[in-house]
């Protein structure tokens, strides 16, 4: 398969070297030198780079018929053009906050938990997730996808918050999810949902090593995305890819 990768950083570096271990060819490495560059010759392009340029990225990939995976976290708040970009094209975009598998089961994991939780008022959710200095986002997009889960699977939250909010008089009243925020050293990322009473707590941890998880991840949603025997379409997300493998 040959692979576009729009945005050459430390992760493009990374997804680089799962690319050719899986024995595909990189046609194309977009970095600051060469911003812009159209994804030619590519049957799918990897999209890591800025919140600023995401979406003009995803454009031009869509506008040379290339299917693209997209990393790049911060752009959500315009999802409804990215849909509309994808339906307008008739071409394939798989985004996701996350590429790891453990953090996509994390989220399943945490999904269920949430809905097992809301009926229990005395437990009160939070989010905790840290990163590296080099960072730009804060909450990171997957602390965000964390909380927005939690949203949808329950009566008791709604929206998040970016530090502790108080907990409301009534405990069955709506209250959007905490979600705390470091930045800290190199580390590569760590995310926890914990539901704590006065009695106890329950905590979901995923903590990554490297950024090998996170790029093997992304070679495997492309090879998923662009798999010839499939001819697909539309906007997808890492639980499509979950739900009938790579």
């Amino acid at each position: 398969m040959r692979i576009a990768l729009i945005g050459y950083g430390r992760m493009g570096k990374a997804i680089e070297t799962i690319c050719l271990s899986r024995g595909h060819e990189v046609v194309l490495k977009v970095s600051t030198a060469n911003a812009g560059a159209a994804p030619m010759g590519a049957d799918v392009a990897i999209e890591f780079s800025r919140p600023e340029h995401a979406l003009e990225n995803m454009k031009r990939c869509l506008d040379h018929g290339v299917p693209v995976v997209v990393g790049t976290t911060g752009w959500y708040d315009r999802m409804p053009e990215v849909q509309a970009m994808v339906s307008k094209s008739g071409g394939a975009l798989l985004w996701a906050s996350n590429f790891s598998i453990g953090v996509n089961l994390l989220f399943r994991v945490s999904r269920q938990l949430a809905r097992l939780m809301d009926p229990h008022a005395a437990y009160a959710v939070k989010v905790d997730e840290v990163h590296h200095v080099h960072k730009l986002d804060a909450p990171s997009g997957t602390a965000l996808t964390l909380a927005r889960d939690i949203d949808l699977a329950t009566l008791r939250y709604s929206g998040w918050v970016g530090n502790e909010a108080p907990a409301p008089e009534d405990p069955t009243a709506t209250r959007p999810v905490p979600i705390l925020s470091e930045r800290t050293g190199e580390v590569p990322g760590k995310h926890s949902v914990s539901w704590t009473s006065t009695e106890d707590r329950i905590v979901l941890t995923h903590e990554a090593f490297g950024r090998q998880g996170f790029a093997t991840g992304a070679v495997l949603a492309a090879e998923w995305l662009a798999d010839p025997r499939q001819q697909r379409a539309g906007l997808f997300t890492m639980d499509d890819v979950l739900n009938t493998g790579s």
